[in-house]
């Protein structure tokens, strides 16, 4: 099997070699039904020493790699991805807990990913400047050298592979940090993937660990640059830490979107949309619709279908049943979004639907007559609660969009799509659909947010992967040296 638990049992992926962590091992468990699965290496701080060393050492030869070479590892691996789909889905939906539909779209959008990054080596790599001297005067990009890349467990491969391929692609060596909870889907899986493909030892390692083992990664002298998805708290602390070492940071953080329905939309596509952006993947995505703005005249109508909605939509375990809904990763996170929904409850807010759990398995939720004092309109629920808010004009609607920290997306469902885009031109985010719900992902688009979602568009499209995983340096050329009066 490609994912054979004979090579990673209890192992971390360090210098091009499976071995234990120095940490012992973590169980690999079910969350739909309490199962270990198997045991993963715990990586420790100084794990992340010798990876940082031999990575810097490794790196330096495949950025000497001729740009063929590096484009040929990425297409392979993109092949890969749909060489060994059956089984990399299979831990996908028992592992996270992904439906079916989740981990098919997280096998597409890795394969593209790849493809799209096996574009980038033989891009342009510089420009010539003018210069006031007799000399050839040029910018140059290069590889950063050692990318870390810290990913979370809700959508692992798709949120470890758009920085881990491109970064290699342009030259990089790449520590990637799983989550514990879900490190053979989002860590076994893609060191696989690139040692098949043909990637040198040494180039990619895998070093799954808790946050002693991503402060490392921030602090390591060899680690140059910081690819970091996760909570908007562990960011700040991760953004901090990078600057005082002074680094780069590519903080890709967390989300409390709006879905603004106009008051000329069709109900039952607003729905439809709506539904989709609050509940797919148990809402355990950063750009989850958080927030239902709806017009007064469509509101009443909007919650009844919305909620019967809910009530219709099958939940259970997805590798045994046909569900559109599976199970939270994990208890703490369950309680979560159960605290949340107690809190808006008992301060006014009505349950429409659900706000109710069978182990891990959160029931579709809606909550009326949210008010933007409400817990759930205020915080990240980061699980599958849709808090619909009533508004009478545009005005209200933009505030309301507003009345958050984050800036990650946007949607907005109306007849009049001139009027939907000046609209979403007074509401920051770094992502805008219009007509859609906040949800969507593509290899080839920029990906980020503001203000506490993020630090913009790290991701996706070549400008923008190029400027996060390389640096610009300045290269002058002389027939021989000039003279000069001392």
């Amino acid at each position: 099997m490609f994912l054979d638990d004979k090579l990673w049992t209890g192992n971390i992926f360090i210098g091009g070699e499976w071995r234990p962590g120095r940490g012992g091992a973590y169980d690999v468990t079910e969350p739909a039904t309490g199962a270990v699965l198997g045991r993963i290496g715990r990586a420790t701080a100084e794990d992340v020493t010798e990876a940082a060393r031999s990575a810097a050492e490794a790196q330096r030869a495949w950025a000497a790699t001729p740009h063929t070479r590096r484009a040929a590892v990425l297409r392979r691996a993109a092949q890969l991805w749909t060489e060994h789909g059956e089984e990399i889905a299979g831990w996908n939906v028992r592992e996270v807990g992904a439906i079916g539909a989740m981990a098919g779209f997280a096998l597409h959008v890795a394969e593209q990913e790849c493809y799209e990054a096996a574009s980038l080596p033989a891009r342009p790599y510089g420009e010539l400047l003018p210069s006031e001297e007799p000399r050839l005067s040029m910018a140059r990009r290069v590889p950063a050298g050692v990318v870390a890349v810290i990913a979370p467990f809700n959508v692992p491969i798709i949120l470890a592979i758009r920085s881990v391929a491109p970064a290699l692609a342009l030259g990089n060596a790449v520590l990637l940090k799983p989550d514990p909870r879900t490190a053979v889907t989002g860590g076994v899986t893609l060191a696989r993937i690139f040692e098949e493909a043909g990637l040198p030892p040494g180039v990619l390692q895998m070093l799954p660990g808790a946050a002693d083992v991503g402060e490392a990664l921030v602090t390591d002298g060899d680690v140059r640059v910081i690819s970091f998805t996760g909570s908007t708290a562990a960011g700040r602390r991760v953004g901090a830490l990078a600057g005082e070492h002074l680094k780069r940071a590519h903080l890709e953080l967390g989300g409390n979107s709006a879905l603004i329905v106009l008051d000329d939309a069709d109900v039952d596509k607003a729905v439809a949309a709506a539904s989709f952006g609050s509940w797919f993947h148990q809402g355990q995505i950063c750009m989850t619709t958080g927030r239902h703005l709806v017009h007064e005249r469509l509101y009443d109508d909007f919650v009844e279908r919305l909620a019967a909605k809910a009530a219709a939509l099958p939940v259970g375990d997805p590798a045994r049943e046909q569900v559109v809904l599976g199970p939270v990763i994990d208890a703490g996170q369950r309680d979560k979004i159960h605290a949340v929904v107690t809190r808006s409850a008992d301060a006014g807010a009505r349950v429409a639907a659900g706000g109710t759990y069978r182990d891990l398995f959160y029931a579709p939720t809606v909550l009326a007559d949210v008010s933007g004092d409400t817990p759930a309109f205020r915080e990240e629920i980061f699980g599958p609660v849709a808090p619909v808010v009533r508004f009478s004009s545009a005005d209200e609607a933009v505030r309301l969009a507003t009345a958050s920290e984050y800036g990650l997306s946007l949607g907005i469902v109306t007849r009049d799509v001139m009027h939907g885009l000046a609209l979403a031109d007074r509401i920051p985010t770094g992502i805008v659909h219009i007509n859609d719900q906040t949800v969507s992902d593509e290899a080839n688009s920029p990906f980020g947010g503001v203000a506490a979602s993020g630090t913009g568009s790290r991701f996706g499209g070549a400008a923008a992967n190029v400027e996060a995983f390389t640096e610009t340096r300045w290269v002058t050329v002389r027939d021989e040296p000039p003279g000069y009066p001392f």
